[in-house]
């Protein structure tokens, strides 16, 4: 068994996860994502998805990072090109 980074938990389906180098042990992905996932630059929230990066920060949304003052980024585009 092994124990959880997070909160310690001896368990015996922990996993192991390695991101930039450095190795984690966790008990579940609430662990993980607590302990690695970016914190938005804006709201604070723990980013799972994709995000977007401007300025050097991570946001969870364009609208985060437009309200921190990034200009330019969209959740969405107006039209999809054919073909």
């Amino acid at each position: 068994m092994a124990r959880c980074d997070r909160c310690g938990n001896d368990y015996d389906k922990s996993f192991t996860l390695t991101l930039a180098g450095e190795t984690h042990v966790f008990d579940s992905f609430e662990c993980a994502i607590a302990t690695l996932a970016p914190e938005c630059g804006h709201c604070g929230c723990r980013i799972i998805g994709h995000g977007v990066e401007a300025a050097g920060r991570y946001f969870c949304c364009a609208h985060c990072a437009k309200e921190f003052g990034v200009k330019g980024l969209r959740d969405r585009v107006d039209t999809v090109p054919a073909g």
